[in-house]
């Protein structure tokens, strides 16, 4: 039970704060603690859940990225336009063009990293401002408020009527956020890819000598961070039922705050989807607590900031030095 303690360690030190948070707002706000709330937690984390997914490929190989919700501002802005062309299309057809969309920008990422050796967190940044320069130029701010049907038309996946006549339900951006967690999952602890991807953000001049190709990990990290990024673009889109160019932008750095806290490790080589979804939803348990209680919005600004600083320090420090009860353990069988 202790080995499994300590290789989950940052899992479990996640859902103790969570439960420790829940039962603070649970007394601060009569409204926390209800099913209704919940799946608008769930529903409303979605788009975030899919994109530290993606990012969290791109940590676990080395790299960071803070481009990726412009991206996706870029993708679904893009598709939107392009499925208007087409005469509408379907979501098979909207997912392709968004997922190769996403790809495309990743790719761009990747191919200015790889080739011309430039730090990822700077080469994203000037990505991260080339694209939304562009997009606001050419767009002038001006939203798309005319989408598709089957874009515009509400999916729902469960629904329950409460007692006081309200429904609660559960949609289509849970279903395709699920599916991207298991596809990652499966991504980076059942392929041969994956196994590569972590022994380069643990060691690349080690994985180069054993024959792992470096741009092609970088193609394949940065690349799947482009498509969550494209579909979490799309799935946005649905759930707004509108296309508004900034409405993603600044969404990076909670994301980032939340999958470093969530155990993946700014140097590369570590990171769970486990830990990277409990960072998400800590982050947004903490912000929908605060938004009930009516605290005001920059107060949790401040918190996100508490929140990335933390999560810098466990990064960089062994969750095991901050638990003395696991190293006591170390010599027990």
């Amino acid at each position: 039970m202790r080995k499994i303690v300590q290789s989950h360690a940052t899992e479990f030190a996640l859902l103790a704060v969570i439960a420790i948070i829940s039962l603070f707002l649970s007394f601060v706000t009569d409204r926390f603690f209800s099913l209704g709330n919940a799946f608008d937690l769930l529903n409303t984390s979605s788009v975030n859940i899919i994109f530290a997914v993606g990012l969290l490929v791109v940590l676990i190989a080395g790299g960071i990225d803070i481009s990726f919700a412009v991206a996706a501002s870029v993708v679904q802005y893009v598709a939107a336009l392009i499925l208007g062309w087409m005469g509408g299309g379907g979501w098979i057809s909207g997912l392709l063009i968004a997922g190769a969309l996403g790809i495309s920008l990743g790719a761009i990422n990747a191919f200015l990293i790889h080739k011309f050796k430039i730090i990822s967190i700077v080469a994203t940044i000037a990505t991260f401002n080339i694209y939304f320069g562009l997009l606001m130029f050419f767009t002038r701010g001006v939203s798309i408020y005319t989408l598709p049907d089957w874009l515009t038309t509400r999916v729902i996946l469960f629904e329950h009527e409460m007692t006081d006549g309200s429904w609660i339900e559960i949609t289509l951006p849970v279903l395709v956020m699920l599916i991207c967690v298991t596809a990652t999952w499966g991504f980076i602890t059942r392929t041969t890819t994956g196994r590569q991807l972590y022994a380069f953000g643990d060691n690349p001049e080690g994985a180069r000598r054993f024959g792992i190709n470096i741009g092609a990990m970088q193609f394949i990290a940065f690349g799947w961070l482009g498509l969550m990024a494209g579909i979490a673009g799309l799935v946005q889109a649905h759930y707004a039922q509108e296309v508004v160019p900034n409405a993603l932008y600044g969404r990076e750095l909670d994301v980032l705050a939340a999958v470093v806290l969530g155990g993946a490790r700014l140097g590369g080589g570590k990171g769970s989807v486990l830990g990277c979804v409990l960072g998400v939803l800590l982050i947004s348990i903490t912000q929908n607590g605060l938004n009930l209680a009516g605290v005001s919005p920059y107060a949790f600004k401040m918190i996100v900031g508490a929140i990335i600083l933390v999560a810098i320090t466990l990064s960089n420090t062994s969750i095991e030095k901050l638990l003395p009860f696991m190293r006591q353990g170390d010599g027990c069988k």
